[in-house]
Order: structure tokens, then C-alpha cells, then sequence
């Protein structure tokens, strides 16, 4: 941008916020002629103060009517990916709600893995998703041989689904050595022998062995239950059920700043407050966008920023961002009244009411709009 035009971008200093005239010096051709900036600079401030809420406005009503009335209209409850059982994702209602309760575990946890060139691209992609799935040893084996009087338990593999994830049997023997404390291991190039040492009269001994080994961890991530390579404008991307953000960051491969998760306390532990905010948004509005809603971003942000106001995850329950409330009627009007009075009764709490329900509930002009400032006159 020229000079002349940074010196009138600048008289907006005081009018307009910092990201929005940094955005119009990003935007605007170096050619503009300077009566154009200006009309650009005026419209852009008009647009700005018409956006502008009004002092006094009740900006939490009006949010909880804008996101409560078009949820009532959504139906669609999951929604699943051709030819992928497991992989399927809440939306709709459920999912909203899952967000905003805060619930610590939710039905379907994914990641979409955003991955560094030259990774991203066809024929790598397939790699990495095979070497990020989690293989469990009893996704290898086709069959279990239990021998009782010999003592000896016996693993036949899938030599096919082997070389798909380009074990072999040695391979896995280096794997299983400290599993089998008190037997014997011998194998040969399809199978896996384990035999009791020393004579036991317990049956339950090899049982055990057996369901140990079947939930044992050959190679992937701990967690990632299914990877689904997709493609995204120029790029490959791996969408995962199953989530694990903490090691799946710590791969070379993955491009750290646009991989996330879906799950919100995931998000809250590796990467703060402010991730987890901006993932509120994001994941609420997909659901609105695919619901078709139109609500708009704003309301979803207040949202948003009530939840992590504190400085941690709080869902809109009582045990939540109610439970914060100042006002002993604003509580008790949400669940368990009884509860809420009785508790306030012992304490000697005073209420307020310095906000909108416990004023509506006793029947009082409610502190907002023209209820706000209070008028004194002297009448003679």
C-alpha cells in the first residue's frame, strides 16, 4: 500500500479495530486511487457500527433463542461414511448437545489429520494411515489353539493381513517377549507357541495369557480404531475414529498446526483454553451448516466464551456455568429449585437480582434495554 494511503487508512485508527484495517491494507490493490479507499474505508466503518450492539441489549437471551429455536428443527441424527461401519459421526441435535454439556466422553471421537508436503499427497497417504492404525495382535490371528494336557497355547496368523502391515512372525516375538512371564515361547514362520513352565493346575493361567495377548498393541497409536485417507482441494488428509492428538503432533509427518480432534477435553489438555473455545465454535457450526440453519456466528461465539471463561471446559448444566451463577433465583430456576433455595436458606445468601430471570420471576422491570439506566426526577 502507498504512503498517501497509509496515512488515511490510518485516521481510522481510533474507529475501526486493528484486524479489520490490516485486513483492508492485505486486501486492497496497491492501484486504488484515494477517493476509492476512502468510500471503501467509510463502507467497511458503516458495516462496523451497524454491527455494533446496542448498550443495554440482551445479547444472552437473544443468543440462546437464536441457537434453542432452529435446534428444535434438527432431525438427522448420525451420519455414516459409504462402506465404513466404524466410521460414522454424530450430528445433528446429539452432537450440539454433546458440545454443549461439555460431556467428557462422546459417542464418535475423530481427527482430521492435516499432513506436511510431500506426505500429502496419493501415494504416501495410504502409508501413514497404515503406520498411525492401531493393530491389536487379535486382528492378526486367525486361530487359537488351547491345549489343556500339554499346557500350551498356540497362535496361527493371517499371513495375508501380515504382510499388509509388514510384520512378521519374529517381528511380533520381539513384541510379546515380556508377556508371557512363566512360559515357554517357540515359533516358526506361521505360528506362535506359548508352553507353561513347570506343571500348573490352574487352566485359568493359559485363559488369561490368551485374552491379554489378543488386546495387545502390535504397531499404530494407541486409540486410532480406523484411518480413512480422504482428499481436500490439493491435498490428501487422514480422517480417524478414534482420537489421540498428544502423539499423533508428535509425528514428523503431521502438519501440527491444522490437525485436530473433535473432542474438547482432548483439546483442553494438549493445547489450552483458547483451542478449545475456537473448536466450540467450529465443531457447532458444522453441525449448523450441515443442518442447513442459518444462525449466526455470534451468538455461537458468546456461547463459546461463557464456557471457557473461567479458564477451563464448562458445560451449560448446573453442575457448569449454572452452578457459577450469582444469583441464588437464576440457579433455581434452572434444576433441582429445592435444592438450590434450601442450600442459599442455610447460608443466608442475598440475591441481587441484578440480572434478567430472577427479576422476570418476581414479576420486576427486567435491567436491560430501557429497563437499564434508572430515571430520577423532582416532582414538585
Amino acid at each position: 500500500m502507498k504512503i498517501e494511503h497509509e496515512d488515511l487508512v490510518r485516521l481510522y485508527e481510533d474507529k475501526l479495530p486493528a484486524l479489520i484495517l490490516d485486513e483492508i491494507r492485505k486486501e486492497v490493490p496497491s492501484s486504488i486511487s484515494k477517493e476509492k479507499l476512502k468510500i471503501v474505508l467509510e463502507e467497511v466503518y458503516a458495516a462496523y457500527t451497524t454491527a455494533k450492539i446496542n448498550p443495554g441489549e440482551c445479547v444472552g437471551l437473544v443468543s440462546a433463542e437464536s441457537i434453542g429455536e432452529p435446534g428444535t428443527q434438527m432431525t438427522l441424527n448420525t451420519f455414516h461414511f459409504a462402506g465404513v461401519a466404524e466410521m460414522n459421526v454424530t450430528t445433528g441435535l446429539p452432537r450440539i448437545i454433546e458440545i454443549f454439556d461439555a460431556q467428557k466422553t462422546i459417542k464418535t471421537p475423530m481427527m482430521e489429520i492435516f499432513l506436511n508436503s510431500p506426505h500429502n499427497q496419493v501415494d504416501t497417504i495410504r502409508k501413514f494411515a497404515a503406520k498411525i492404525q492401531e493393530t491389536l495382535l487379535g486382528d492378526l490371528v486367525s486361530e487359537y489353539s488351547l491345549n489343556i494336557f500339554e499346557q500350551m497355547l498356540r497362535l496361527d496368523f493371517n499371513q495375508s493381513l501380515l504382510q499388509q502391515h509388514d510384520l512378521s512372525v519374529k517381528d511380533i516375538v520381539q513384541l510379546l517377549k515380556t508377556k508371557g512371564k512363566g512360559f515357554t515361547l517357540q515359533h516358526d514362520d506361521r505360528s506362535l507357541t506359548f508352553i507353561q513352565k513347570g506343571k500348573s493346575e490352574d487352566v485359568k493361567d493359559l485363559y488369561n495369557l490368551k485374552e491379554k495377548l489378543r488386546s495387545t498393541k502390535v504397531k499404530g497409536i494407541k486409540g486410532i480404531k480406523q484411518v480413512l485417507p480422504v482428499k481436500r482441494e490439493n491435498e490428501y488428509i487422514v480422517l480417524t475414529s478414534g482420537t489421540n492428538l498428544r502423539d499423533i503432533l508428535e509425528l514428523p509427518e503431521v502438519d501440527y498446526t491444522r490437525t485436530t480432534s473433535n473432542d474438547l477435553y482432548e483439546i483442553f489438555e494438549v493445547l489450552g483454553i483458547e483451542a478449545t473455545r475456537q473448536v466450540i465454535i467450529n465443531e457447532v457450526y458444522k453441525v449448523i451448516e450441515a443442518q442447513g440453519l442459518n444462525i449466526d456466528i455470534r451468538h455461537i461465539m458468546l456461547v463459546a466464551d461463557t464456557m471457557g471463561a473461567t479458564g477451563v471446559v464448562k458445560g451449560i448444566t448446573r453442575y457448569g456455568v449454572v452452578s457459577e451463577k450469582a444469583s441464588v433465583l437464576a440457579r433455581a430456576s434452572f434444576e433441582t429449585p429445592i435444592k438450590h433455595l434450601i442450600n442459599a436458606a442455610l447460608e443466608g445468601e442475598v440475591d441481587y437480582l441484578t440480572s434478567v430471570v430472577e427479576n422476570v420471576m418476581i414479576n420486576q422491570p427486567v435491567p436491560l434495554g430501557t429497563g437499564l439506566p434508572g430515571l430520577i426526577t423532582k416532582m414538585k
